[in-house]
């Protein structure tokens, strides 16, 4: 079966394993390797089977642990030429074999898994979200989403688990403590996916044969778990989808792994 467990989701950092049979891949390492190596022996892995690390953009949250963790443990980091131009300064020396590069569009083999990313609005030089193939499955990863569109939700439908953006709730953004430039990023069309768009995202994508679902990179100013799932179960209400026995959904914690899923 296919294991899909995100370790770490928010601002403070992100890392989403994903396994099948001796094969294991990363989509980002945005936190210490140590927390990172800890975060995969508490699900009973280790970094023996990561075949690669793919990075989706340049930002510190997603990359701040790979570098170290490619030397260490002897793995390449994928990303295409925009990313790696941005975020080779910051990860150290790395060792040539270790520098793959994947565009949008392209894919990337590791073992039985099969890696092709999808470009995401963000203010990022060229970020990405991942499709995921495995065993005829389809896994989908798409963070940092300033807002969706036709051709994104093109590359989210027909997955069987998705791993989806629910950064903030617009109200307690514009009355929070953020200085207006910030506020106006995270709202503007490449910052951040809020709940309320998640959750018709989310419903749409169940309604058409979606079964599991992760809400993740939660704002910890602007959001809360609690609010976060309830928008979305609200959504899903609307469309008489029952969140509690229709589909499976979950929100990935920033410091904390999820629970693991198997498909």
């Amino acid at each position: 079966m296919i294991k899909v467990c995100s370790l770490f989701s928010g601002s403070s950092g992100n890392c989403i394993f994903v396994s099948y049979n001796d094969t294991a891949i990363l989509i980002d390492a945005g936190v210490s390797g140590r927390r990172i190596e800890a975060a995969l022996a508490d699900i009973g892995e280790s970094f023996d089977k990561i075949a690669g690390i793919f990075i989706t953009h340049e930002h510190s949250d997603h990359i701040s642990g790979a570098g170290i963790l490619s030397r260490r443990h002897n793995v390449p980091i994928y990303a295409n030429a925009d990313t790696w131009n941005a975020m080779r300064p910051l990860l150290g020396k790395l060792k040539t074999e270790h520098i793959r590069y994947i565009e949008p569009g392209e894919s990337a083999t590791a073992g039985d898994i099969t890696v092709k990313p999808f470009p995401i609005p963000h203010d990022a030089v060229c970020p990405v979200g991942y499709n995921i193939f495995v065993n005829g499955k389809k896994l989908t990863i798409a963070t940092d989403i300033g807002h969706m569109d036709k051709e994104l939700l093109t590359n989210l439908e027909k997955s069987e688990m998705i791993l989806l953006e629910s950064n903030h709730d617009v109200e307690m953004l514009k009355t929070g403590r953020y200085p207006w430039h910030l506020k106006q990023r995270i709202l503007g069309e490449k910052g951040h996916l809020c709940n309320d768009i998640a959750g018709k995202v989310v419903a749409y994508l169940a309604k058409n044969g979606t079964k599991k679902f992760l809400l993740g990179h939660l704002s910890k100013e602007n959001n809360f778990p609690e609010l976060a799932y309830q928008t979305v179960c609200n959504a899903l209400m609307e469309m008489q989808i029952n969140p509690k026995k229709d589909i499976y959904l979950e929100v990935a914690l920033r410091d904390k792994a999820s629970n693991v899923m198997y498909i």
